[in-house]
């Protein structure tokens, strides 16, 4: 009898994972919750691994250039942040809106949220990338980089900064799919995106064959083409595929209405990664006042923390399709056991990811350099930054729980009093006033995470975000 119901139970798992990856009509607002979870997050976590592929792949083949690239590559990634702050603003947004509509069974409301949202990544891309573009040197200087980092590195930044609409796009278009409820359709357009990436990068790195040797450029040159190839990808999908959100030529208009809403939830999420992010951009540059080693090393050590987080990330946008789709079904109750689920599973996950990250970081870092002067930075920030997993985990879920229900105020005050009045101050405290050095900027990483999980949970315990229109 146990022998039977093992098997029927691992039948049900392999056909519910085969169903997740090939793309589900399921209802998330019916039947287990479990199971609408790993329909979603399943997609949704290898979506995010396909993402973090690009950060992974570049920093693996420009480790072999040396540290001023290995420091270029992570003095632009933490100006990036503030482009992906918007587009993740914007994306919450747009899931939430998408997700809102598609519960409340209202097709053509979910389509010109879609295009509202498209039409204002647009604009907000379009002013970023400009400037990035132009102004490279002058960015890297600003920095903290020295005038050779700068000469290196200079057309690198000025590449990825200016490429700024496909980072926006790829975001956002994604988001639409995943606010629908279609995770698989996001999921492959992240694996065709990065196939290109892969083939591209040690040819125009390296210049094999007939490609160009183009240094750290290279990486940036392979990095926007496959996103940009990802993008086509996701228009073609949205106007002539066969996923649950399909644009028609009627609903290509702004409608003022609709664009006023995403605008206003979007400043307020928008706010809530840049917060976010430019506490990392303000902790490179305590770093980078210990050399480019340090840089390099946590330049490293983040990217690594970034390849599990972003899987992470993943499964805790099931958190917010589930909530979005549920509060439209008019089901609050399903949408907050949802979230506590989910949450646990989070923790699970990076909890075992904390586990490797403390015990064997020298192993993980050899991987990308043996450069005596970067590992132990890169070791560091590892093993400290994994002892605040557990509670990263849970803050996690539950900001994205308010994301998806349309209330971006409240994790926006809440990463404010997290990163600006406890992360940022601490670090400059740990390192310089307490001497402890890198050491001391990667400690408060997790301390901050941890307020920011109480914070998260007691927020989300007063129900407030069931009663959110948007």
């Amino acid at each position: 009898m146990a022998t039977l119901a093992t098997s029927q139970a691992r039948s049900t798992f392999w056909s519910s994972l085969a169903e997740a990856l090939r793309g589900t009509q399921q209802d998330f607002t019916e039947g287990s919750i479990s199971r609408a979870i790993f329909l979603l997050a399943i997609p949704m976590v290898l979506e995010m691994l396909m993402e973090s592929l690009f950060a992974v792949v570049d920093v693996f083949w420009v480790t072999r250039l040396g540290s001023n690239a290995i420091a270029t590559v992570g003095l632009t990634e933490s100006m990036l942040t503030l482009v992906f702050s918007v587009a993740i603003g914007v994306s919450m947004s747009t899931t939430a809106m998408v997700a809102r509509r598609t519960g409340e069974k209202d097709p053509h409301g979910a389509n010109t949220a879609a295009v509202q949202a498209i039409t204002l990544g647009v604009g907000l891309a379009l002013l970023m990338g400009i400037p990035g573009y132009w102004l490279a040197p002058r960015l890297l200087a600003a920095m903290g980089a020295p005038a050779d980092l700068v000469q290196i590195g200079q057309r690198y930044t000025a590449i990825v900064l200016g490429g700024s609409i496909s980072v926006m796009l790829l975001f956002l278009n994604n988001s639409i799919f995943r606010g629908a409820g279609d995770a698989s359709v996001a999921m492959r357009v992240l694996w065709f995106s990065n196939i290109i990436n892969l083939a591209l990068d040690p040819c125009l790195i390296f210049g094999l064959g007939p490609f160009p040797a183009l240094g750290v450029t290279g990486a940036a040159v392979s990095t926007l083409t496959g996103r940009t190839c990802g993008v086509l990808y996701q228009f073609w999908i949205l106007f002539r595929g066969h996923s649950r959100i399909r644009i028609r030529r009627e609903d290509l208009m702004i409608v003022p209405r609709v664009m006023f809403s995403l605008i206003r939830v979007s400043i307020t999420g928008i706010m809530q990664f840049a917060i976010a992010h430019s506490s990392w951009i303000l902790l490179v540059r305590i770093i980078s006042s210990f050399g480019s080693g340090a840089v390099a090393g946590y330049t490293i050590g983040i990217r690594v923390f970034i390849f599990v987080i972003l899987p992470s990330w993943g499964l805790s946008s099931a958190a917010a399709t589930m909530v979005g789709q549920n509060l439209g079904a008019g089901r609050p109750e399903r949408a907050e056991r949802a979230v506590y689920l989910t949450a646990l599973y989070n923790m699970l996950f990076l909890g075992a990811v904390a586990v490797a990250f403390i015990s064997v970081p020298e192993w993980i870092v050899s991987l990308f350099t043996s450069d005596p002067a970067i590992v132990p930075f890169g070791v560091n920030c590892l093993r400290i930054v994994a002892y605040g997993n557990l509670v990263y985990a849970f803050g996690m879920v539950m900001v994205q729980a308010f994301n998806g229900a349309g209330d971006t105020v409240t994790p926006t005050i809440i990463n404010a009093i997290g990163f600006w009045l406890c992360e940022i101050p601490l670090a400059w405290l740990l390192a310089y006033t307490a001497g402890r050095g890198v050491s001391g900027v990667f400690a408060a990483i997790p301390i901050a995470e941890s307020l920011i999980a109480l914070m998260g949970l007691a927020m989300f315990m007063r129900g407030t975000w069931k009663r959110r229109t948007i």
